[in-house]
């Protein structure tokens, strides 16, 4: 026999969980006036709807750990800007383009979680990915991203409720994705 209510429950927790998070991108959208709120508001609903389908609830997500997340997030997106800037205006342009792929043990909604993460990490971008692995394009293919990496994996796999797990090593190479 199945805990029909303990479902139900769990996934009206996580749909309202999923809501809250959607709801403060309508005023970044300049969704302030009410006919706004009229469009905006049945999105909301509907975008969760959609989430709820294409990514069940498995684990509960870690609404506070969510929100710890933030402040690195957006101190991130900052220095992401200014090395990024700092290398266009550069006189000699210091790039080395290069290629990384990357092991991660997270679920396909941490995976896309951590690819957000690396896009907004000073000259990276994830590309995709392969067999588990994120595929990450770098302005400078000899920066070290294996401390940055594993610290946002394990802040991301708490957040999900996960186990951390630690990878040997990151292999990197000139070339892009085959």
């Amino acid at each position: 026999m199945t805990d029909r209510p303990g479902k139900h429950r769990a996934l009206l927790r996580s749909a309202l969980k999923r809501a809250l998070i959607l709801a403060p991108i309508l005023p970044a959208l300049g969704a302030d006036t009410r006919e706004a709120l009229l469009l905006g508001g049945p999105a909301v609903v509907a975008a969760t709807w959609l989430s709820l389908h294409l990514l069940p609830p498995q684990r509960p997500l870690r609404l506070i750990r969510f929100l710890a997340l933030l402040p690195g997030f957006l101190w991130r997106s900052l220095l992401g800007g200014v090395d990024v800037a700092w290398r266009a205006f550069h006189p000699r342009m210091p790039l080395n383009p290069g290629w990384a792929s990357v092991p991660s043990d997270l679920p396909d909604g941490g995976k896309v979680a951590l690819g957000a993460e690396f896009s907004l990490m000073p000259g990276t971008l994830v590309a995709g990915t392969r067999d588990g692995r994120l595929l990450v394009h770098m302005l400078d293919a000899d920066q070290h991203l294996e401390g940055a990496v594993r610290l946002e994996e394990a802040r991301i796999a708490r957040m999900l409720g996960q186990p951390d797990t630690a990878h040997e090593s990151l292999p990197t190479s000139g070339a892009g994705p085959s």
